[in-house]
């Protein structure tokens, strides 16, 4: 089986399960695609039991493919362009400062927390993971998916400068989370030949960001510039041009060891609000904007497939299992924190709307981004606890907070009418 027959696969898979949600469980999307890549993994297993060769074949074909690459280069950095195109750049400016505290504080005191309390709880178990790769859990698993409850929040009278708040918090926070890990992952497999100390690591966290920034800038500016001399009706050369944008820019940060991640997303609030603003018309026109919209929905949509098929890679042990489920809470706990802390502090200089923690921290599921950075971890000792704690609070976040996060607005929020 080749690589492009594996990828119609999943396109295939991804196009079925978006039919089946919106037409008969009608369900929020991330909610109905878990609950439909838990059957798919129900029935992968099922199928291992009746027949042995039909295990051997899909165990052969999932390993045998190192899906580290596209998951990593292609589609995190075309997942973060996509979502960056749909902020209001204009919005998120007068909510700058408490976004950029809640992203970079929020990210790093969840890595925190959830890494010194994974550590301990693995340890209690009787598991063994080196604290640094639990911090790379910790890192990898504070991303939010502002997909997952767009769709519910919209139904409810929150202010703009909320929605603002969330959009933006995920968005920054998806980048900086991947920075982060990646970097914690270097520091981990250099740490086993010689010590790191604290400057070394603010200095290649730091350098990634801010070098990640200014490539986004630059070729954001570009293909600004680009996009306002072609014609609209020339849909294909923009969809081409914003297509090869992301994908230099990809390769240039990751030649020059920066941050991808963050130069795709500055790259997108850059294009997609200089393209949307009165004074150009001819920038970016909407069918930009809707092919991208539709890439992040069929890639987010590959990503549930692949938690589906994911049930076939990782061992079934019921530890494994165990740890994910207490990791959930751990993730929960240190979301509040992550969020309370930084709400609390802005408070005293800034107008915060009141529930606002419980909405940034309940409505902060977890989604596609996770799966893809841990599938995405090179191979090390103890990766297979990463992937299956991953996994199961993926699923428990999906499935618990957003079943019950339309309670907690209707209760919290009036209906809009």
């Amino acid at each position: 089986m080749q690589i492009l027959d594996i990828l119609a696969l999943f396109i295939c898979l991804a196009g079925i399960f978006i039919y089946i949600n919106t037409y008969y469980l009608k369900l929020p999307s991330s909610v109905g695609l878990m609950i439909l890549a838990l059957g798919l993994s129900v029935a992968m297993l099922v199928l291992n039991l009746l027949i042995p060769e039909f295990k051997l074949g899909t165990e052969r074909i999932l390993k045998d493919y190192d899906y580290h690459e596209v998951l990593y280069q292609l589609v995190l950095s075309f997942m973060l362009f996509a979502g960056a195109l749909q902020i209001d750049f204009k919005k998120l400016a007068e909510e700058r400062t408490p976004v950029l505290i809640l992203a970079l504080a929020g990210v790093l005191i969840s890595t925190a927390i959830v890494g010194v309390g994974v550590h301990y709880l693995l340890d209690w178990i009787g598991l063994e993971l080196d604290i640094m790769y639990c911090l790379v859990f910790g890192a990898l698993i504070s991303p939010t998916d502002p997909i997952a409850v767009t769709s519910t929040i919209r139904k409810y009278s929150l202010s703009k400068n909320l929605e603002t708040r969330i959009a933006g918090e995920s968005l920054f926070n998806d980048g900086i989370a991947v920075v982060l890990a990646l970097t914690l992952l270097d520091l981990a497999h250099s740490t086993e030949d010689h010590y790191i100390g604290m400057v070394d690591i603010l200095w290649v966290f730091g350098t990634d960001i801010v070098g990640g920034i200014v490539i986004g800038l630059f070729l954001g500016y570009l293909g600004y510039r680009i996009l306002k001399y072609i014609d609209n009706d020339e849909v294909e050369v923009e969809v081409l041009m914003t297509l090869a944008l992301v994908m230099a820019g990809t390769q240039l940060a990751e030649f020059t060891h920066v941050s991808a991640k963050q130069a795709v997303v500055i790259m997108g609030l850059v294009i997609g609000n200089e393209g949307k603003s009165g004074h150009v018309s001819s920038a970016a026109g909407d069918y930009v904007f809707k092919f991208w919209y539709l890439i992040e929905e069929t890639l987010n949509a590959m990503l549930f497939v692949l938690i589906g098929l994911e049930m076939l890679i990782i061992p079934l042990r019921f530890d494994y299992f165990a740890a994910g489920l207490f990791a959930f809470i751990i993730v929960l706990i240190a979301r509040y924190i992550s969020v309370g802390i930084p709400i609390s502090a802005m408070s005293t200089f800034r107008k915060m709307e009141a529930n606002s923690i419980n909405v940034l921290a309940w409505g902060g599921l977890r989604g596609g981004i996770p799966i893809a950075l841990s599938l995405s971890l090179p191979e090390f000792e103890g990766k297979e606890i990463i992937i299956t704690m991953t996994y199961t609070v993926v699923v428990c976040s999906v499935l618990y907070q957003g079943l019950t996060v339309p309670y907690l607005m209707r209760t919290t929020f009036p209906t809009r009418t």
